[in-house]
């Protein structure tokens, strides 16, 4: 006997009305702005810190424009062919933004050091003012995507890549004033270092974490030796086996597991009133409410006539 979840009316990552596209659509419209602006100014000046900036800028309108695509295919519904409609298109658009980003800090800090022993004359002045420039636009993108940040991958990741981007034309900034009251141009290459560096570090953790997603790792913050003690408790189970969770989306965790139960349980009606334990205990009981759950209930021995290993 199996058991699936009965339940309606719940919201998901996935949802159409979490998708974010009008606050996707804003920040892809200002970076494209600021792409612009940010690129006349690195040829104006020279300034390579500006030059990569123009760079990651043009990575972010190009990983808000996937977030943006990734926010329309989460809308569709599901179909048979597509049982979870297009929920995972999320992680799939954060991971591939991640990789970019990764890329993107990698080069910035090897042409920072290149460019520390081999610095350029940078016009100080005008770098200011286009920094300046890239830093307002950033800051607008900035507020347009703070209320939905932390709704899924696919949010979380546009905001790390504005957020990053930010950072950048900070740093810009500060070389540029460094460079016209000291005259030291290798600030600039530093700096570009520096913008390199506040990619790495959160650009690996998002990246690590979708990845995890997509090879179905259980999700973070649920311990299954527990699921399995917790379940274990429940009166006339025997034995939990084949026992997984994994995660489809942003607020989309599953669950599956055999569970052996008492024969007199399959004669005496006692088997749907342990599904709705066993789909209560999980949906509840954890950290993490697992709303999709898949149980089947076996007699003892079963398992013994199920091809594949058990575990």
């Amino acid at each position: 006997m199996s058991g699936h979840d009965h339940s309606h009316g719940h919201s998901h990552g996935g949802a159409p009305g979490e998708t974010h596209q009008g606050r996707l659509l804003t920040a892809l419209g200002v970076t494209l702005a600021v792409f612009v602006l940010q690129v006349i100014g690195a040829l104006l000046t020279g300034s390579l810190a500006l030059l990569f900036d123009s760079a990651h800028v043009l990575t972010d309108a190009g990983g808000l424009a996937m977030a943006l695509l990734a926010a329309r295919l989460m809308a569709r519904p599901s179909t048979n062919r597509r049982t979870w409609g297009f929920a995972r298109a999320e992680v799939l658009a954060a991971t591939a933004q991640a990789a970019v980003l990764l890329a993107v800090g990698l080069v910035v800090l090897v042409e920072g050091v290149q460019r520390l022993f081999h610095p350029a004359d940078i016009a100080s002045g005008e770098m200011i003012w286009f920094g300046a420039i890239g830093l307002a636009g950033n800051v607008i993108s900035l507020v347009v995507l703070m209320g939905g940040r932390s709704k899924n991958f696919n949010m979380r990741a546009a905001f790390l890549e504005v957020m990053n981007d930010a950072l950048g034309s900070v740093a810009v900034i500060v070389a540029a004033v460094v460079i016209s009251t000291t005259g030291w141009m290798q600030a600039d290459a530093v700096v570009a270092m520096l913008i390199g560096a506040l990619i790495l570090p959160r650009t690996v953790k998002l990246l690590l974490e979708t990845v995890g997603v997509l090879l179905e790792s259980t999700p973070a913050g649920l311990d299954l030796d527990k699921v399995r003690a917790h379940i274990m408790e429940i009166d006339h189970v025997r034995a939990v086996h084949d026992l997984h969770a994994s995660q489809i989306a942003t607020g989309l965790p599953i669950l599956s597991a055999h569970v052996v139960v008492d024969e007199e349980c399959f004669h005496d009606g006692h088997a749907p009133a342990m599904l709705d334990q066993l789909q209560t205990c999980v949906a509840g009981h954890f950290s993490i409410s697992i709303e999709h759950s898949t149980f089947q209930l076996e007699p003892v021995g079963h398992a013994e006539h199920e091809l594949g290993a058990h575990h």
